[in-house]
């Protein structure tokens, strides 16, 4: 089961990330910008998605994607905390590169 540390291990790998709070839960940010954070109820990992891929994105991978009524209809999916570290690395990169300013995301090139 992913948990925090995982998460900010994750996050070491991409530039600039910050440790930092969103609506009062653990997050991590780039520059100040929402990129990933853990929440409760269900328990998952928000990150950004494109919001015209979000669909399919969920439809391709309803084992470990889904979102809550509260995302439906904004750039925001879920998680699942059963879902494998390179899953989550995935996630979480494109969420930094969509949340990064431009020119830091144009520099990135992950291994």
């Amino acid at each position: 089961m992913i948990g925090w540390d995982d998460l900010v291990a994750v996050a070491r790998e991409l530039p600039e990330f910050e440790e930092s709070t969103s609506y009062g839960r653990p997050a991590l940010k780039v520059r100040g910008k929402f990129f990933a954070a853990l929440r409760t109820n269900p328990d998952a990992i928000v990150v950004k998605c494109d919001l015209e891929e979000k669909p399919l994105l969920l439809a391709a991978r309803p084992e470990l994607l889904f979102e809550t009524p509260h995302y439906h209809g904004w750039a925001y999916m879920l998680i699942s905390l059963d879902a494998s570290l390179d899953d989550v690395r995935e996630f979480v990169f494109d969420s930094w590169l969509l949340a990064a300013p431009k020119r830091l995301a144009a520099q990135f090139q992950p291994e």
